[in-house]
């Protein structure tokens, strides 16, 4: 008798539907799986074995084959253990179901009959939804992140014995019951706030700009000036996650294992170890996983000591970071992960980190200069919009009682940029002014001839390159939404214009 059970493997951050098909045929006892299986799968017929005997069910002791189709699509994973399982009972007659199509079934066994949580639910339960199943049981640990997905209805079953009486009509598992809005709910309170940073008053304003823009941003200065303290302080006064932008980053949270609640609610802050390589910080591996730059997906990707990377990695995000996704090759097929982050990195001007400070001299020689800020390449460089100089903090600025602006306020005028942003490019895929193509320049940034006339002496005595050029305009037209300008004054040209003098201080005299 041949039995087919739906379920559903990963390919890139996406769900596709598997189904498994199971025939118990007559012969030598054995258990055969098929359709491209990695080892995990292939080793799923002796947990299979195991838990069905010790769930006080009988293995058959025929010929047993189990087809996974689509064939040509590469399985891996341990979530095929609970639907062979169910495959193969359906197919001895153990399990009596008339409308077994109605389900999708994902699930890790262990040997005793238990259901394990595995990773990649909820992609694998929103293409369920897309192809019109309802019904979806999924591990009892998984049940929470599944459920945030709406119109369809998720069992989550702690045993094999929970998911054979539900099937049968015996005993039901009860339907996951959660308030969206109540999960959804931020309750997050950053400890980090903008205020505990004494003066920098320049550097702030730099980093809401970046906020307001979506804007990539490079901080240069001596150590202990506080650029990390800032960096750490940015998710403060980004605007909340969307709803749909939170199911895109909870996908891919829940596809790599970071997945700690059932929904991530705040924007992402990832800082990697300047170790890493290329491939974890893009994503990589036999089977491609999502690497930082997509965990970072609509947050901060916080890049310390920037020179300190391999060039390699540092080059290897260029692609990424214009693009806003990453796509790997493998036999297996390609791969697309997102990776519209904002990339925040900092930096000391040398080795020594006192090159160009007043407070201190520089020890480093010319050639050791040059070779540290070698590092970072000028197309790199073109790739962030607003390069800012840290200044070392006075000691009167450091014991002042002035109140610095909390995070709070700075956030409500971000929020209101972004919302002028998101109401100017409703008709089209642009959430940000950095993610304008030049075609869309030409429509929302027009300049005047007194914007022109600046801009023109910029780039002939900077030597800017086409693409910085641009991002200038990005950043001006951010800091007029910031003033609640429809049009870009002079002002706002020249500001933006500041953001890119460190091009010619440090690298290109």
């Amino acid at each position: 008798m041949i039995s087919k059970v739906l379920s559903c493997t990963l390919v890139g951050i996406n769900g596709c539907i598997v189904t498994v098909e199971a025939d118990t045929q007559n012969g030598i006892p054995s258990m055969d799986i098929v359709g491209l299986p990695d080892a995990a799968v292939k080793e799923s017929k002796e947990r299979v074995k195991s838990a069905i005997k010790n769930s006080e069910f009988i293995f058959p002791q025929r010929k047993i084959i189990i087809n996974l189709a689509p064939a040509d699509t590469k399985k891996e994973g341990t979530y095929f253990d609970l639907p062979i399982s169910v495959a193969v009972l359906v197919s001895s007659g153990q399990i009596v179901c008339d409308d077994i199509s109605d389900y999708l079934i994902i699930g890790e066994l262990a040997l005793d009959g238990s259901v394990r949580s595995v990773n990649g639910v909820l992609p694998m339960v929103i293409a369920a939804r897309e192809n019109g199943i309802k019904k979806i049981i999924v591990p009892f640990e998984n049940m929470q992140e599944a459920a945030v997905v709406e119109d369809v209805e998720i069992y989550g079953a702690k045993t094999l014995c929970d998911v054979v009486c539900h099937l049968n009509k015996q005993v039901f598992i009860e339907k996951a019951k959660i308030d969206i809005n109540e999960i959804f709910k931020s309750d997050e309170t950053f400890l980090s706030d903008f205020s505990d940073v004494k003066g920098q008053a320049a550097v702030k304003r730099a980093l809401e700009v970046a906020a307001a823009g979506g804007h990539n941003v490079l901080m240069i200065g001596a150590p202990g000036s506080g650029k990390t303290m800032l960096a750490k302080r940015l998710p403060s006064i980004l605007p909340d996650l969307s709803f749909e932008e939170a199911l895109e980053v909870t996908k891919i949270y829940s596809i790599s294992g970071n997945l700690k609640t059932p929904i991530i609610k705040t924007r992402p802050f990832r800082s990697p170890h300047h170790t890493i390589s290329p491939q974890a910080i893009t994503g990589g591996g036999v089977i491609p996983k999502p690497g930082e730059i997509s965990l970072a997906h609509r947050g901060v990707l916080f890049l310390d000591e920037f020179p300190e990377f391999k060039k390699d990695t540092i080059d290897a995000m260029r692609q990424p970071l214009e693009d806003g996704s990453f796509t790997v090759g493998r036999v297996a097929g390609s791969f697309t992960f997102p990776s519209e982050t904002m990339l925040i990195a900092s930096m000391n001007p040398c080795k020594c980190g006192y090159y160009g400070d007043a407070s201190r001299e520089c020890t480093c020689t010319a050639s050791q200069i040059q070779k540290y800020l070698s590092k970072i390449s000028g197309p790199m460089l073109d790739r962030f919009d607003i390069h800012i100089e840290v200044p070392t903090i006075k000691y009167e600025e450091l014991e002042s009682n002035a109140k610095s602006e909390k995070s709070k306020d700075i956030k409500k005028r971000v929020e209101t940029a972004r919302q002028i942003q998101l109401e100017r490019y409703k008709d089209k895929k642009i959430f940000t002014n950095s993610n304008l193509a030049p075609a869309d320049m030409e429509k929302y940034c027009h300049l005047t001839d007194d914007c022109k006339a600046i801009l023109r002496d910029v780039f002939e005595k900077l030597g800017l390159s086409a693409r910085a050029h641009d991002r200038i305009i990005k950043v001006s037209r951010t800091i007029a939404d910031l003033d609640g300008k429809e049009a870009i004054e002079v002002k706002h040209i020249a500001e933006a214009v500041r953001y890119r003098s460190l091009d010619k201080k440090f690298w290109f005299k």
